[in-house]
């Protein structure tokens, strides 16, 4: 499947109710700044540009440093105090790096489920916020990259509308792709396979004890797999439509990943991961041992993926 078949990349998440806030705080503030017949403040006059006065207004809703909300509507004092907060933490997030949980066991061993993951967003280019859309070009996923992608839901179902998947690019544009019998080759050429060992699990990846760990020499970008000792994964053989990507997980027998569902647009892709930061359950925290879910967080894990 690709693009034309895809749903839509916009999803109602963190950056979207974000933007939504961003640009209801600025409206009302400016109604009520300019269209309400506020006094004016009084402040010492300073020389600055108008263009410099708007530049600060559009950062931080205000005219100038000294200007004061205290008389004014409660909504428009809150909205004035958080919009500069929330508009950094906007700006990180779309354009500069964003955070991502890992749900599942399907990128095992190089992640475990409940890792926390810093997504960077300036290796691909330049993207708005909410919509993917490029601005500038700087570069393109290579084979081997790890990436975050909008689900491309092609099968148009509820369960994963607007999800976030993570998953490790095999292929790129033009490649033909052939994994049969748990063995990868790309472009007639036999990728090497390194065994490790017997992999043993923890905590939500404790299943996967007894599962064969590889070394998978994939360009430049070599990595860890887990393949199951009892049957081989699913295979395919097919060759990468342009300006779409081939994905799968690392834990091959535990992955819905391109073999099941299609390409991943390049539109699509959000960034490359590129550091764990932190580890734990923190959903725990909301259930009957909120003290034993805040035990599992820790920082151990921190590190540079490969």
């Amino acid at each position: 499947m690709i693009l034309e078949n895809a749903s839509s990349f916009f999803a109602w998440n963190v950056s979207a109710y974000l933007a939504v806030f961003l640009v209801l705080a600025f409206i009302v503030v400016t109604v009520d700044r300019f269209f309400m017949g506020r006094a004016a403040v009084n402040v010492p006059s300073t020389k600055k540009s108008l263009l410099t006065k708007w530049l600060y207004f559009v950062c931080f809703l205000r005219l100038d440093k000294s200007e004061e909300y205290l008389n004014r509507p409660k909504i428009v004092q809150l909205m004035a105090e958080f919009y500069p907060v929330l508009l950094l933490v906007f700006l990180l997030r779309g354009f500069i790096a964003e955070p991502f949980r890992i749900p599942s066991n399907s990128m095992m061993p190089t992640f475990l489920t409940y890792d926390f993951l810093l997504v960077d967003k300036l290796s691909y280019g330049i993207h708005s916020p909410v919509f993917n859309v490029e601005l500038l070009d700087i570069g393109d996923p290579e084979r081997g990259d790890v990436v975050v992608f909008r689900y491309p839901n092609y099968e148009k179902g509820s369960t994963y509308k607007g999800a976030d998947f993570i998953k490790r690019v095999i292929g790129i544009p033009g490649d033909k792709i052939e994994y049969i019998n748990d063995k990868l080759t790309v472009n007639g050429e036999a990728i090497t396979y390194q065994k490790i060992g017997t992999y043993t699990g923890i905590e939500k990846g404790i299943e996967m004890t007894g599962y064969e760990h590889y070394r998978e020499i994939l360009d430049n970008n070599p990595h860890d797999i887990l393949l199951s000792p009892r049957t081989n994964s699913k295979g395919v053989k097919l060759i990468v439509p342009e300006g779409h990507y081939f994905v799968m997980g690392d834990n091959r027998a535990h992955s819905s990943d391109s073999r099941f569902w299609g390409f991943v647009p390049e539109e699509y892709i959000i960034g490359r991961a590129f550091y764990i930061w932190a580890h734990g359950d923190i959903g725990g925290v909301f259930s009957s041992s909120p003290l034993q879910a805040l035990k599992t967080f820790s920082f151990s894990r921190n590190g540079v993926i490969d």
